[in-house]
């Protein structure tokens, strides 16, 4: 099959199609026609992507001729063995393109009908399709298309293949015609050996003929299929291809009465129930030229639903009854009551119920539109009992046999545990009407003895709680400075310092000076609401043991405990010093106002090559900064809208720049401008950057070199001066130590080295929120974002 589908690959490539000039080798066209064929395209697909690539008509002829010769599928060329592989007979060529394009998959008919067996004929991976590779059938009849092969050896050798022509003959040389149509293959082999006897006379030669490739045969199709019409198929077709081919049964259409019309009889009728049940295909009978395959509509479709394998429709025939039903829907399933099943039928005025006893199974003939049910068993027991509690195998047990009273339950759970509360137990007993009732029992008096056994009936549940269900004992839980603080579980005789030591021993920043008990008040006698609510103990610890507090203190149920550090405890705090200074690194702060200055006098000091006045701090930002901050983001959100702060890269920082004045602080150790630092904090002492900065709404912003004495609007102009969109009142200046100024003025003043002037621009849309949203819609880069947010936190 794979090599006619190349072959004819081949051939469309020779159409007049390819005209262009080709880049592709021989070998190379013919490697791309093979892949096409693995993979399922088809030959036009592939001619006209070789046609695209360039492939001429000539250069087409030529790989056809190369893959001939590579295959040996020439028809002059063929070797024996060629000859010998050649006997296999080709499968008929049939027109599936209409098929498989409109037939529904077998999922979908499924959802939409399900009916059993009716997507059997719809589905790709059944077709049916008849294998012509084997032994030609006895009834076989030859036809119009057949192809005889007739082999001769002995003292002569010949191989003769002949088509029968359309007036049932074959043309043997020196014979003439030979009417063959009609014959089966035996009677052909018996009259050609006897024609041909009069050629090959000697005795020794030997004549045997055998079919070749089969003819096709037109059948008919009608009735309640999906597709109804004429088909061509192979001669050795059944009436399940046939089905297939047409798609299968509409959804009016039998599967258990398909009539097979021959000559104006009938000469089957086909029961698919039969093969989808038993395998068997007596009835599904081989087609001949013009049979007629009649489908009719059902007769009686039932319903089958509940606790069965197979919850379906299913078509019966007449007469056919409950227990074939049952067998079509796969049987009961594990939780089905078998004794009865429920049937809703239509009498032609209204709907009846009758219910059918499992001895009436085998005799309960079912009507069209018929539907059954199947019921569930009932979720309950017959003898159940169960055991709770304090018994060493809690569970469900059978009653009866030995097993019949409360003694009897106790010890099949292995006996009472140690810890069971013996003085009362519980039995849970259910009436006749449902409802539960309660006894109680006392389970140490049955069990030794001294009162009665108590019978148990079906459903009883025996509780025997333990002691610790009847007691309330909480957790304690420790807070603060130890290595596990968290809950644990109270213990009777539970100290203070069995408490520490559970929980890892104090921590190294542990204040052994005082450690807080809190306790719940509880008077289960009082008759009033006091004013205490909760009691409060206060010890001191040495290695571990109580030495200051009440002697002899307990803990209690959900006591917390809380384990204070000390005050005089404090881990290093760390702050960096970078850029141009002598020393440069981490440094340690002494205290807790220790400033800028000495912290710059401990690095050294900077370094000649110095900006001092450019220094600036960044901080890190504690929790209260962090929620002033992303208060101000959630503030611009409502009010510009999540697009606008997220096209800017706005959110909320870790760490933000703090403005100094370094040059101040060093000159005036102690002032206000010497900042305290904290941990965490990082001052950066830049270089000399005798440059200015210009940016947004300018027609090209700029770096240019600082000229003393110039003003804003001298560096404006080396930007190419101002934007349209360019608000020129609100320019501001952003310095290298973080400080943020608007201009005033010609600003002459106002410039230093390393600064940004930063040109806003004019907005459509303007914004409530006073300066901070005019510094907002005018930022240019996040670096100003970040220090506008940071401003307003300070």
């Amino acid at each position: 099959m794979k090599l006619k589908a190349l072959s004819l690959v081949i051939f469309m490539a020779c159409s007049p199609l390819l005209m262009a000039q080709s880049g592709m080798t021989d070998q190379q066209v013919l490697e791309y026609a093979k892949d096409g064929v693995k993979q399922g395209k088809d030959q036009r697909t592939i001619a006209t992507e070789l046609a695209r690539r360039g492939v001429t008509r000539e250069q087409a002829e030529r790989v056809k001729k190369m893959y001939e010769q590579q295959t040996g599928t020439a028809a002059g060329d063929m070797t024996g063995t060629a000859k010998a592989e050649a006997r296999l007979r080709e499968q008929t060529q049939e027109d599936n393109s209409t098929m498989l394009d409109e037939q529904p998959q077998a999922q979908e008919v499924a959802q939409q009908d399900a009916v059993f067996g009716r997507n059997i004929f719809n589905t790709r991976n059944l077709t049916f399709e008849p294998n012509v590779n084997i032994a030609t059938p006895p009834n076989y009849r030859l036809g119009p298309g057949d192809e005889v092969v007739i082999d001769i050896w002995g003292a002569s050798q010949n191989t003769i293949r002949q088509q029968i022509s359309p007036d049932g003959t074959i043309n043997l040389e020196q014979l003439g015609p030979v009417f063959l149509s009609g014959m089966s293959i035996e009677r052909a082999q018996q009259y050609l050996t006897s024609e041909l006897r009069k050629i090959y006379s000697d005795q020794s030669n030997q004549i045997r003929v055998t079919l070749g490739n089969t003819r096709t045969i037109q059948i008919n199709v009608m009735g309640e299929v999906v597709q109804p019409g004429t088909y061509a198929l192979s001669a050795f077709s059944t009436v399940f291809h046939a089905l297939y081919r047409a798609g299968g049964v509409s959804d009016i259409g039998s599967l258990r009465n398909v009539k097979v019309s021959r000559g104006g009889q009938i000469v089957a009728t086909v029961d698919v129930y039969q093969f989808i049940m038993q395998g068997k295909t007596r009835d599904d009978i081989r087609l001949e030229e013009g049979d007629v395959i009649i489908v009719p509509a059902y007769e009686e479709l039932v319903q089958i639903t509940g606790n069965v394998k197979r919850p379906m429709r299913y078509e019966m025939k007449k007469g056919e009854t409950l227990s074939t039903l049952l067998k079509y829907a796969g049987g009961f399933t594990s939780d089905a009551y078998t004794k009865s099943l429920r049937i809703v039928r239509q009498n032609g005025k209204e709907y009846q119920v009758n219910t059918v006893d499992d001895t009436d199974y085998s005799v309960c003939q079912l009507h069209d539109g018929d539907v059954i049910t199947a019921e569930a068993i009932l979720d309950r027991f017959t003898n159940k009992l169960e055991v709770r509690g304090a018994v060493y195998r809690p569970g469900i047990y059978e009653l009866g046999g030995k097993l019949n009273t409360v003694r009897e339950l106790v010890e099949k759970a292995d006996g009472l545990m140690a810890d069971a509360f013996t003085g009362r137990a519980v039995l849970y007993r259910e009436r006749e009407n449902k409802t539960r009732e309660v006894k109680q029992i006392d389970i140490r008096a049955i069990m030794d003895g001294s009162q009665p056994d108590i019978p148990l009936q079906k459903n009883d549940v025996l509780y025997i709680p333990s002691i610790h269900d009847l007691e309330d004992l909480g957790n304690v839980q420790i807070f603060g400075e130890v290595a596990h603080p968290g809950d644990y579980p109270y213990a009777d005789n539970m100290t203070l310092e069995d408490l520490v030591i559970t929980a890892g021993g104090l921590r190294e920043s542990a204040s052994v000076v005082r450690v807080d008990v809190a306790r719940r008040v509880k008077d289960p006698k009082s008759t009033e609401s006091p004013a205490t609510i909760g009691q409060n103990f206060s010890f001191g610890l040495k290695d571990g043991f109580v030495v200051d507090g009440e002697p002899g203190f307990t803990l209690q149920p959900y006591d917390q405990i809380f384990v204070r550090r000390s005050p005089g405890y404090s881990a290093q705090q760390n702050v960096v010093v970078d850029g141009e200074v002598l020393y440069g690194g981490t440094y340690a702060l002494s205290s807790k106002n220790e400033r800028i200055s000495s912290i710059i006098a401990k690095a050294g000091g900077a370094t000649q090559f110095a900006y001092v006045k450019g220094a600036k701090l960044t901080r890190v930002a504690n929790e209260e900064e962090i929620r002033r901050m992303q208060d101000v983001v959630n503030l611009l959100r409502r009010q510009v809208g999540d697009a606008m702060i997220d096209s800017l890269g706005i959110n909320v920082q870790s760490t933000f720049t703090v403005g100094i004045d370094l040059e101040a602080a060093l000159a005036n150790p102690g002032s206000d401008a010497d900042i305290v630092l904290r941990a965490g904090d990082v001052i950066s002492v830049p270089e000399y950057n005798n440059t200015v900065k210009i940016d947004g709404a300018v027609m090209m912003p700029n770096t240019v070199s600082y000229q003393e004495g110039e003003g804003v609007k001298y560096y404006i102009n080396q930007a190419g001066g101002y934007g349209q969109n360019a608000k020129k009142s609100k320019k501001f200046i952003i310095y290298m130590n973080g400080q943020i100024a608007q201009v005033k003025g010609s600003g002459k003043k106002q410039m230093e080295p390393g600064c940004e002037i930063i040109v806003p621009s004019k907005r459509k849309k303007q914004f409530n929120i006073g300066n901070v949203v005019g510094l907002t819609s005018s930022i240019a880069s996040l670096a100003t974002m970040t220090a506008a947010i940071t401003a307003l936190i300070k």
